[in-house]
């Protein structure tokens, strides 16, 4: 094989290679904007000199502690300035950040400590009680650090003897933070919701993880110094990367604890908010708010949702109230978002229902993305960009995971024949825009998190009455889709309602149980099987609430 000339003597070295890392945007903004305002909470006010050294004393602090690269570090948070600083830090120290989603109950956070192997677990003191029972169940035996938001004025116990404040006190803000030795290298685990079993745990590396974040800000269209809200929970992908994101051009992180109308319209009046993500859950706050609650905005505001798409008098309602709505669509494999409803002028002129047709629509990919299209299965050839063909929506690039930890069966499956398959159903416009269309696991998206039919039917099958359950998506304004049940019971059985939501609030989070429970026989196919397209069409006729 002759070597080219652009090969030969031509290494890479120090000087012109350096692995990808979205640690390295705080440094620069730190470097450059020291002074600038990068943090808000409450009365709190941290600048990024501010921010960059207290990561590097978490760094160091845990370095110091004997975390090494590859250990994993729990944390249980709001969104809350140590979050933000657990982004950074965790990494800088070579260990591996694993969110973990607050909504959660005691055995799926305990399979998670366990199955990450968490050596650390950093827990604010509102999720302490959960976390406490977790620990009782798992195997796994890690430093607890509490972390007391002086924003929270609720109930908590701290679990053990060492505070946040505490441990960076030990570390040193001129900390020589770890560098990845290879963009490979992994910076967060994330897991996913689970659809037939145990969740799975994605694992992002720094090469994706920075190549989202910059994504993001072109994405978003961010200009200098954005002021962007968090809504959006931190532990759901990363923050869909934006932690990592607002450090590219130096912006500003406006820490909310809770989703409330009053404080949410108090912050985008008093701070000049630009950006905003969430599910139809947060434009339900908005649009519901009560006249005493509102604010006049200083913009425009930029809102990103990537749950199910919103109805067309919702997008109407947050266009009027002066929300300019983009739909995006990803999973927790593609780093949270990574396909975009990206808006052509052109739509402009069409009528209000052919907009909201427009804008239901999942779109095309991100800058960061190399390739999403819709695919045969069977065949992995593209479908006809018809509109009309349904096949399953595929992703491969930078911002795909590195794979299942400790599942390489499950992470096979997931990239058969060089894509990342996922298990959504869709058609593909000939403008070439994806549209979903089904869910080939029956996944419910409810606010922004997975539910999974399965784990809801199994839920109610385990009730002594319960012949046949099947569980599908209804639509919902405020959560946009939520779960609503169909049951047969037993010859001589009964139950109501509310008795058999109560036992799925006895076995389940409560955000996995059904809002509506429809007592009818169940439609199935020749073979037995139930027809869920029919049952689909019974909720939505019912409604998702009683």
């Amino acid at each position: 094989m002759t070597t080219s000339s652009y090969d030969q003597d031509l290494d890479r070295n120090p000087a012109n290679f350096q692995p990808l890392t979205p640690l390295s945007l705080l440094e620069r903004a730190a470097q450059v904007f020291p002074d600038r305002l990068a943090i808000v909470h409450g009365p709190l006010r941290r600048n990024y000199r501010e921010f960059y050294a207290r990561s590097r004393r978490l760094a160091s602090a845990l370095a110091k502690r004997g975390f090494r690269r590859g250990d994993t570090v729990s944390v249980m948070l709001a969104n809350t300035p140590a979050m933000l600083e657990c982004h950074y830090g965790v990494p800088m120290s070579g260990a591996v950040l694993n969110t973990l989603n607050t909504r959660l109950d005691a055995p799926a956070l305990a399979f998670m400590l366990d199955h990450g192997e968490a050596k650390g677990v950093i827990v604010d003191r509102e999720f302490s009680a959960v976390i406490a029972a977790a620990l009782k169940l798992a195997k796994a035996r890690p430093l607890i650090v509490d972390y007391d938001d002086p924003e929270y004025d609720g109930a908590g116990e701290r679990l053990g003897g060492l505070d946040y404040e505490a441990l960076l006190a030990e570390g040193d803000a001129d900390f020589e933070w770890i560098r990845p030795r290879d963009e490979w290298d992994a910076i967060s685990l994330n897991y996913t919701s689970g659809t037939t079993g145990d969740p799975k745990g994605v694992v992002y590396h720094h090469r994706g993880a920075n190549l989202l974040a910059v994504g993001n800000v072109v994405t978003a269209d961010m200009g200098r110094h954005p002021v962007y809200l968090w809504t959006l929970p931190m532990f759901h992908c990363n923050g869909w990367c934006f932690p990592w994101s607002i450090s590219v051009k130096a912006g500003v992180h406006i820490c909310l604890r809770q989703v409330r109308a009053k404080a949410m319209y108090d912050l985008i009046a008093e701070h000049g908010v630009t950006h905003l993500c969430g599910a139809p859950i947060v434009m339900s706050v908005l649009l519901n708010a009560r006249p005493e609650e509102r604010r006049p905005l200083p913009h425009v505001m930029r809102f990103f949702t990537a749950a199910a798409p919103p109805p067309a008098a919702v997008l109407a309602a947050m266009r009027e109230a002066g929300f300019e709505v983009t739909h995006l669509y990803g999973l927790t494999e593609t780093y949270g978002p990574s396909v975009v409803n990206d808006w052509r002028e052109e739509w402009n002129a069409l009528e209000p229902a052919a907009q909201a047709a427009l804008k239901s629509r999942q779109g095309v990919r991100y800058h960061a993305l190399e390739g999403l299209d819709v695919i045969d299965p069977e065949t992995l050839a593209s479908v006809p960009a018809d509109g009309e063909t349904m096949g399953e929506v595929m992703f491969r690039g930078n911002v795909v995971m590195k794979g299942y930890l400790k599942n390489k069966s499950s992470t096979d499956k997931a990239f058969e024949g060089g894509w990342f398959h996922s298990g959504d159903l869709a058609v593909k416009h000939p403008d070439g825009y994806v549209q979903l269309k089904d869910r080939s696991k029956d996944i419910i998206i409810s606010g922004g998190e997975n539910i999974s039919s399965i784990e809801v039917e199994d839920a109610l099958f385990q009730h002594p009455g319960v012949q046949l359950a099947a569980v599908v998506a209804a639509p919902d304004d405020k959560w946009g889709e939520t779960p609503c049940a169909f049951v047969e019971m037993k010859p001589g059985q009964s139950a109501t309602e509310s008795e058999l939501i109560a036992w799925c609030r006895a076995r389940l989070a409560h955000y996995k149980c059904p809002r509506r429970v429809i007592f009818a026989e169940i439609p199935k196919t020749s073979t037995g099987k139930v027809q869920k397209f029919a049952l689909r069409k019974l909720a939505v006729a019912a409604g998702a609430s009683p």
